[in-house]
C-alpha cells in the first residue's frame, strides 16, 4: 500500500478576517501538488477545516475513487484543535465548526481508505503556510483601505 501525504493550513488575518487555505499533496505517483485559495472572511479554525476538506476533495480528484483503495492517507496540520477534534480527543462545541467537521468526516468515510490526522508544529507545515500567506498577500492588496 502506498501512502498519500497531505499538509493543510488555513489562516485569517484579523480572526475573523480575510482568509485563505493552503494544501500540499505528495505521493510517488503524482509528485507534489500545491493548491492555494482565498475563501473570504472567516476565522482561523474555519479556514483550517476548509483547507482539509479541499485537500480530501483534491485527493479524490487526483487519484479517482476506484484507485484509492491501494492507498492510505496521512494528513498533517498545525491546528491542534482540529486534529484533536478529528481524533476524538476534543468535542466540537461551535456550531460553525460542527458543520465543517461533518463535511470532513463525510469525505473521510466516502474515500473509504485509512486516513490519519496528525498535529505538527508550524515549521513542519511551512509549504502549506506559505501558500496561505501568498494568497492572503495577493488578495488583501486588492481590498480597499
Amino acid at each position: 500500500m502506498s501512502n498519500i501525504i497531505v499538509y493543510t493550513d488555513g489562516g485569517a488575518r484579523g480572526n475573523p478576517g480575510p482568509a485563505a487555505i493552503g494544501v500540499v499533496i505528495e505521493s510517488p505517483e503524482i509528485g507534489k501538488k500545491k493548491f492555494g485559495e482565498y475563501i473570504g472572511e472567516t476565522t482561523n479554525n474555519e479556514a483550517e477545516y476548509r483547507a482539509l476538506a479541499l485537500a480530501l476533495k483534491k485527493v479524490r480528484d487526483l487519484f479517482g475513487s476506484d484507485k484509492l483503495s491501494d492507498y492510505t492517507i496521512s494528513c498533517y496540520a498545525d491546528s491542534e484543535l482540529m486534529v484533536k477534534q478529528l481524533n476524538g480527543e476534543y468535542k466540537v462545541r461551535e456550531a460553525n465548526l460542527q458543520k465543517l467537521f461533518k463535511e470532513v468526516w463525510n469525505l473521510k468515510v466516502d474515500l473509504g481508505v485509512p486516513i490519519t490526522f496528525h498535529h505538527v508544529p508550524r515549521a513542519k507545515n511551512a509549504e502549506a503556510d506559505e501558500l496561505v500567506n501568498e494568497v492572503l498577500d495577493k488578495e488583501t492588496n486588492k481590498l480597499p483601505l
